[in-house]
């Protein structure tokens, strides 16, 4: 593409988004920031008094063996390993993919109850937080557990605007990346590159013990919160064509990222045919849509263990730098099933068009032939507290910029999924997704934007969540167990499924006849028969325990078509190998 070309599609991105911020411009006077301050709030806390002990009876064994159950009503992962068959079973592991029911942490920042829908920053209702406090407030009683006082916040702020320049090099990063690359890949790139600009903070190159000064960390946590808006912006101008705005120290956190974005415009001259930037250094962003920002600021800014928070835990528990453990939280935010469904959302809504096309819909979804986006959650099996706020937020922007004909496709399909049975019975309920993607659009954001602006607040969580982890006398580094398959491939390449316990089939290079090992005390399964042997067309495919785990020696059973059944006996040789 031409220069020209290309700059005249970043004149429509720019203008298209600026003519819009123009019409936000209406006379508006903001409340005094004193009336945005929480007052005190309910800070209610989970149950707390669930201590006692399981007993288990081993039906294998008939063993019996006491559990400890923790007050928060867990037991220890390591506990299950004492029940064993003998000396041959190094005890029971916790099977169980996605995490859904481990808990590899405590944790005193945020408390979901996804069957009641609450979510509580420190024991603050989200509710409450959204509607009386700012992100910096916010954000400040994430990382460090009680709301500032007036000089702390103040203290905070400071810190943070002096942090939010980035070095030029950065910048370069973000320009010098394909003109077509996705605006959160360009985020990764420039968060890990974070890490080669601040040596002085690197584990690897400093020491283990370096972040055991808190000077140190909260260096970092203020870098991190102040860059991010700094590198938010200048990867969105890149996107609209034009450079990076520096930030100004005389603005509140929302509302300079706000000017980052717009306080530059982008015009033609007609008679020397050359595009120019100019701009207005006083600028400043609407006041009402800066606080229709902060309050989703707020809503994002942390929940709990999703799978970005844990990258940052995962990556922080090797004694990596700060930067790249949050980098690696930003390439996991940046998958399609974590922080790209609110585009979805828009995507979805935009494809049933009309209010009169919901039916069709809904019938499509209940027949798995069309998806349905922006409802249910991993954890919330009810209504996701912070899509309430959003619902309302996303009538305050429309209020100031005009409604989106998609808020009543939105508000009606959410209407009929509330009301169906279907989705009742699936707790099926609208997530933080279902509103956020329509409030975006409206500010002028394009989709792929969209992701960016989830990350920029999630920071607070992930630094929260990686100061914790230093602090946590139980932090070890991650290192979970697997449960070991060895596939073993056969002449024909094709594969024979086993199931559990030891076993092993080889079909040898002739063709001519199948053997098939199997542990006679661990392998129940039922081979396909033909003539009372295995079937030899039948598909192969292994799965074998490790044998190191194993005795000295083991008898197998070995069914071969050409000689019968017969027995034959594994054992090691003195180094453990099997022969």
């Amino acid at each position: 593409m031409s220069s020209n070309s290309d700059a005249a599609a970043a004149t429509v991105h720019a203008r298209g988004r600026l003519a819009m911020l123009a019409a936000h411009l209406l006379p508006f006077e903001l409340t005094d920031h004193d009336a945005l301050r929480p007052i005190p709030l309910s800070a209610q806390l989970p149950p707390t008094n669930l201590a006692g002990s399981l007993t288990v009876v081993d039906d294998r064994t008939g063993k019996k063996y006491q559990l400890q159950v923790s007050k928060e009503g867990t037991v220890k992962a390591s506990d299950l390993k004492k029940i064993s068959t003998g000396k041959n079973d190094k005890g029971l592991k916790l099977y169980d993919p996605g995490y859904l029911n481990t808990a590899p942490v405590r944790s005193a920042i945020s408390y979901i109850d996804g069957d009641e829908g609450i979510l509580r920053y420190r024991g603050y209702p989200i509710e409450e937080l959204a509607e009386k406090s700012t992100f910096t407030e916010v954000s400040y009683l994430i990382m460090y557990g009680s709301l500032p006082s007036e000089s702390q916040l103040a203290e905070w702020e400071f810190a943070i605007s002096q942090h939010s320049a980035v070095p030029q090099g950065i910048l370069d990063i973000i320009q010098s990346m394909p003109h077509d690359a996705h605006p959160m890949g360009v985020l990764v790139n420039a968060m890990s590159a974070l890490s080669v600009f601040h040596p002085d903070a690197n584990p690897a190159l400093r020491g283990l013990d370096i972040y055991d000064s808190k000077q140190i960390r909260d260096k970092q946590i203020t870098r991190v919160i102040g860059k991010i808006t700094t590198i938010a912006a200048a990867v969105y101008l890149r996107m609209a064509g034009r450079p990076p705005v520096l930030p100004s120290n005389h603005l509140s956190y929302t509302e300079n990222f706000l000017y980052m974005l717009d306080s530059l415009v982008l015009t033609f001259n007609p008679i020397s045919t050359v595009h120019t930037f100019s701009g207005n250094r006083s600028y400043k962003p609407n006041p009402r849509l800066t606080r229709v920002l902060d309050i989703i600021f707020i809503l994002h800014a942390e929940h709990e263990m999703n799978c970005s928070t844990s990258a940052v835990r995962h990556l922080a528990s090797s004694g990596v730098d700060v930067y790249t453990a949050i980098a690696g939280a930003v390439g996991a935010l940046y998958g399609p099933l974590h922080g790209g469904a609110n585009e979805a959302v828009l995507k979805m809504l935009s494809e049933i068009g009309t209010v009169q096309n919901i039916p069709e819909f809904i019938e499509g979804v209940k027949a798995r032939k069309r998806k349905l986006s922006g409802f249910g959650h991993r954890v919330y099996k009810n209504y996701d507290p912070r899509a309430k706020v959003l619902r309302k937020l996303a009538e305050e922007v429309f209020s100031i910029v005009g409604r989106d004909p998609l808020i009543e496709v939105a508000v009606a399909l959410e209407k009929v999924a509330l009301s169906d049975e279907y989705f009742i019975k699936r707790k099926l309920y609208p997530n933080v997704d279902f509103y956020s993607g329509l409030i975006y659009r409206a500010m002028g954001f394009p989709p792929e934007y969209f992701t960016v602006l989830f990350a920029i607040p999630r920071m607070a969580g992930y630094l929260a969540h990686w100061r914790e982890s230093l602090d946590d006398p139980d932090t070890k580094i991650l290192r979970p167990q697997q449960l070991y398959l060895l596939y073993i491939t056969c002449f024909t390449g094709k594969w024979f499924t086993l199931g559990t316990g030891y076993g092993i089939i080889h079909q040898s290079m002739s063709g001519l006849h199948q053997e098939m090992l199997t542990s006679l005390a661990r392998c129940p399964y039922q081979m396909p028969q033909s003539g009372g042997l295995p079937d030899p067309g039948y598909s192969l495919q292994a799965q074998f325990s490790y044998m190191s785990k194993m005795t000295k020696r083991m008898t197998f059973l070995c069914i071969n078509n050409a000689t019968g059944v017969t027995s034959i006996t594994y054992q090691k040789n003195d180094a453990g190998v099997i022969c």
